[in-house]
């Protein structure tokens, strides 16, 4: 049946799919690093169209792509996978335009760290083994090393109570997503979920008067739905498939260094000792969580 549901992906993304010996952590990767790419090249679209417009477009684009896929059955549904898939969808919604807004008020680097309290918040509340808690604190540790600078930013109320709210949002999205994960065969659930998100965003995004009537920014918001969020939330809903919430939730901890290296590498951003000091200690937490956490 999940063979299926993927018989619209060609190449190497049906491979990724339907391949058993990919590691869940290696999908976890993935996701975050196309997360992060999406954000860095959506930073000029959003200051064409605004930050929420963006990210409204961007679940558009990506629920209609990936329903054209998978074909969703709707008259096969149960009543828990509606509400899962329903409750998932609304959430992704919440977390991606507070995200979106929150980078576009604050730095990126405090605001993903901020958006990190959230699958942490995960993995300390599933620790059972002092482990657990310790590579939890480890990772924490490096968040804050990598984000500090030397400099202090300039405080946004906004764009903190925002970044609040996509770890709020982060949180729910691990739980949901692995429920879906269960609940529905290939990416069934996911279609559903982000068609519900793109139905919950496109009002807010007309409220907050996005400007979603200019061409070239808007064809880009195509691109940019298969970086953010269509890619990373499909490989997110295979690695829980195979991996622990709380394993899950440690090892997304390499998402701040991801993105310190790419700043590094695609807009120069040099980093300090404290910040290489960071990356050491969220890649150590989440290799030592791969390897024990299996699950």
């Amino acid at each position: 049946m999940e063979q299926d549901s993927n018989a619209g992906l060609t190449g190497a993304t049906a491979a990724v799919v339907q391949s058993r010996w990919v590691p869940p952590e290696l999908m976890a990767i993935g996701s975050m690093f196309c997360v992060q790419l999406g954000a860095a090249l959506a930073v000029p679209v959003m200051s064409a169209i605004g930050s929420v417009a963006t990210t409204a477009l961007r679940l558009f684009w990506a629920g209609i792509l990936l329903a054209v896929i998978v074909r969703p059955r709707f008259g096969s549904m149960t009543r828990q996978q509606w509400f899962a898939s329903v409750g998932l969808g609304i959430v992704i919604a919440a977390l991606t335009l507070c995200y979106f807004v929150a980078i576009s008020r604050i730095p990126m680097g405090p605001a993903t760290a901020i958006e990190f309290l959230g699958p942490l918040g995960v993995a300390l509340a599933g620790s059972r083994r002092l482990l657990h808690l310790t590579l939890a604190v480890v990772a924490a540790a490096g968040v804050l090393l990598l984000t500090r600078e030397e400099s202090h930013w300039s405080v946004d109320a906004w764009g903190l109570c925002f970044a609040a709210g996509a770890a709020l949002g982060w949180a729910a999205y691990i739980l949901l997503m692995k429920k879906v994960g269960a609940s529905f065969p290939g990416l069934h659930g996911l279609s559903i979920a982000l068609l519900v998100a793109a139905i919950a965003a496109m009002p807010v995004s007309f409220v907050a008067g996005g400007n979603m009537f200019k061409l070239t920014p808007v064809l880009w918001t195509i691109g940019l739905a298969l970086l953010t969020p269509l890619l990373p939330y499909a490989l997110e809903l295979m690695a829980l498939r195979r991996m622990s919430t709380r394993a899950f939730g440690i090892f997304m901890s390499m998402e701040p260094a991801i993105s310190a290296v790419l700043g590094y590498a695609i807009l120069a951003q040099h980093l300090t000792l404290r910040q290489i000091a960071g990356i050491g200690c969220v890649v150590i937490a989440s290799a030592i969580t791969s390897i024990r956490s299996r699950e």
